[in-house]
């Protein structure tokens, strides 16, 4: 659902930016897609009061060719900029990770590869598992409210029926391999050893991983982790047969070993759905081992393996957002210091040195 901010934007952009557009660069308004798209929670809708304290505010993002970028960027941010009013409709405007306050040109091939790491839709299937899960909440989000030439509405397009299902196979092998070896089993291992470091961090990521699947077996892109939770509870499927386990699993005061519990069970969840979706053969219940846990999942790692396409069963999903992080860096690194402290909100207690 389209926030307060959301609208606002769009006012915006219709009332005051695309006027100017159609007058004085008609040629970037027919080729270039405008929205509120990309980063921030605003852009899925789910921003709040605790997430206005930074970069937060009216914002128009519009993705040009590169070539259009180059030539226009510049002269484009300043006659918008002179026409823009401070405030508009009680908002400021906002400022983000691109030149521009309010209108925020961008190239759109510039976006696509610090976003996913290439500059348009993959092309092979070891091109889609290049790219992070997160990632592609920033391709798809948000609403694109003019694109005349179409461009970055068939990228999000080719997006929007999920990974191919190779690709799929692929990623849900990955994740069962690292949910149940280096979580359900390493967590019983953990225990066994009274090494309560090592039990608290695997159960943590263990659930994280079981929510992960639980999209991926929904056919959806799951966001960075500040959502998931929010979005895992619209899961039609996946929501009712094991939210109330995850739940349980992250109440406070939860201790690993029932923890560990509540992954087993959710290890035969994930592995039903998996046969149910004919994703790997039905099978016997396994007994679960005193030393090494219930490493069910690592079953269905082998069998989704074999059913995957030659070419990319050694092709190692990435699960980081490393295209962000490297522009991110690079970002960072351009500004000054004290602009990075403002916007962290850190601000000096004292004039002593820490």
């Amino acid at each position: 659902m389209a926030s307060q901010i959301v609208e606002q934007s769009r006012q915006l952009f219709v009332e005051v930016v695309q006027p100017i557009l159609d007058a004085r660069f008609p040629e970037v308004a027919a080729e270039t897609a405008f929205g509120l798209f990309g980063y921030g929670s605003e852009a899925l809708g789910l921003d709040d009061e605790h997430s206005r304290d930074h970069q937060f505010g009216l914002r128009i993002d519009a993705l040009m060719p590169e070539r259009l970028f180059q030539a226009q960027a510049e002269e484009l941010r300043e006659v918008v900029s002179r026409a823009l009013p401070e405030m508009f409709l009680g908002m400021a405007l906002r400022e983000g990770h691109v030149a521009g306050a309010g209108l925020a040109p961008d190239s759109l091939e510039g976006f696509m590869q610090r976003t996913i790491g290439l500059p348009g839709v993959p092309e092979t299937l070891a091109e889609w598992l290049s790219i992070a899960e997160e990632e592609v909440t920033h391709v798809t989000n948000g609403w694109v409210w003019r694109d005349d030439s179409g461009r970055f509405t068939e990228i999000r397009r080719a997006f929007a029926d999920y990974w191919p299902e190779p690709v799929r196979m692929r990623r849900l092998a990955h994740w069962c391999r690292y949910f149940s070896g280096m979580g359900v089993y390493a967590l019983q291992r953990a225990l066994l050893r009274d090494d309560h470091y090592y039990a608290n961090v695997t159960a943590s990521r263990s659930i994280r991983w079981a929510v992960q699947m639980a999209f991926m077996l929904e056919r959806r892109f799951y966001p960075y982790d500040k959502w998931i939770m929010h979005r895992f509870r619209d899961l039609p499927t996946m929501w009712p047969k094991m939210g109330h386990l995850v739940e349980a699993a992250v109440w406070p005061g939860t201790m690993p070993a029932e923890q560990l519990r509540f992954l087993e069970e959710i290890s035969d969840i994930l592995d039903a759905e998996l046969v149910d979706q004919g994703l790997i053969a039905s099978h016997p219940k396994f007994a679960r081992s005193p030393t090494s846990g219930y490493r069910v999942l690592e079953h269905a790692y082998a069998e989704l393996l074999r059913q995957c396409p030659e070419e990319i069963r050694t092709v190692v999903p990435e699960w980081d957002q490393v295209q962000l992080e490297t522009f991110h860096s690079g970002w960072v690194a351009g500004l000054p210091v004290a602009e990075w402290d403002a916007i962290l909100n850190l601000e000096p207690t004292s004039a002593q040195s820490t």
